[in-house]
């Protein structure tokens, strides 16, 4: 499996192959829909990373946005679906994808079966997050 990054000149071709991983990161939450993804990634406040085997074909998707903090330039992943970052070797393709960009730090947010998956890449907890509509 190569984890590789597309340029958003490619997403809306590849965007139907996609779509269905994005989807179903976001089932769990309700601040984006798949629709705000598509153009979050088409307008390049995120970078869509996939997972693709030797028959080019999709197994996985993640977006993530890139910023900057005094101490660190962070790649958080906003979503992650399929089988992308499952193994040792899938997970250091996508950390060395992410230096390419320029990231020094990864975080991102998710449920605690989430959580469980990323301690085993070294993942620790920091904060929860919870919000509340005005």
């Amino acid at each position: 499996m190569k984890i590789q990054h597309v340029d958003v000149n490619y997403t809306n071709q590849l965007w139907p192959q996609v779509e269905k991983f994005i989807e179903a990161a976001l089932a769990y939450q309700d601040d984006y829909t798949v629709e705000h993804a598509k153009v979050y990634v088409t307008n390049g406040t995120w970078t869509l990373v996939v997972a693709i085997d030797d028959d080019q074909v999709i197994h996985g998707a993640a977006t993530v946005q890139f910023y900057n903090r005094p101490k660190d330039r962070v790649a958080f992943i906003v979503t992650m679906g399929g089988r992308l970052i499952s193994n040792p070797e899938t997970y250091a393709q996508f950390t060395t994808l992410l230096k390419a960009f320029g990231a020094t730090y990864i975080e991102g947010a998710g449920r605690e079966s989430i959580a469980r998956l990323w301690k085993r890449f070294g993942f620790v907890e920091k904060y929860r997050v919870v919000g509340a509509k005005l």
